[in-house]
């Protein structure tokens, strides 16, 4: 078979569940030899994910996360705003969150959190030259604590309870290419 025979068609797409962070979609498909399924698929606004690098350290943000029902060490990073460039929401994010500035922010790639369930994108910036303002601007509901980590903790640790967030594992793996 050929990739182009691997191609499903939507056919049709309802709206289930909207909330602020999301929209639950049933979308009913078509296979390339003709049989239908339906599919759940969770719709949400593009992310951004900013790795701050110190040069020994990264500057990581501490931070509660309802799912998980633990806090989680990750790089900065939130939603990309409606008519929000990438970069911009990596620099506002980085400036939310850390009261950080980068001289130089260079894109590493993006890539689907789960092309299964997810219809977004999520953008990874390296952040280098920092200049630090001292003052976080947070979210009403945003509650965070920003700290310098060890590079070499970070990516050992990653995987670990403290350090559970999938993303932030591609973020690093990214970051890893961008070194090699």
């Amino acid at each position: 078979m050929n990739d182009s025979e691997l191609i499903w068609h939507e056919k049709s797409r309802t709206e289930v569940f909207r909330t602020p962070v999301f929209t639950v979609t049933e979308r009913t498909s078509e296979s390339p030899d003709g049989r239908r399924g339906i599919y759940i698929v969770n719709e949400a606004p593009d992310w951004v994910i900013v790795i701050p690098d110190t040069g020994e350290t990264f500057l990581m943000v501490r931070q509660w996360r309802h799912g998980e029902k633990a806090l989680s060490i990750e790089f900065p990073g939130g939603v990309i705003d409606k008519g929000e460039a990438p970069l911009e929401a990596a620099k506002r994010e980085l400036m939310e969150e850390t009261g950080a500035s980068a001289g130089k922010l260079t894109f590493l790639g993006s890539m689907n959190p789960n092309p299964a369930l997810f219809s977004n994108h999520v953008h990874v910036f390296l952040a280098e030259d920092l200049k630090f303002s001292g003052k976080q601007d947070l979210d009403e509901d945003e509650y965070v604590n920003y700290m310098p980590v060890l590079k070499s903790e970070v990516l050992k640790k990653i995987g670990s309870w403290e350090y559970c967030h999938a993303l932030m594992a591609s973020a690093a793996a990214l970051y890893m290419a961008a070194k090699i």
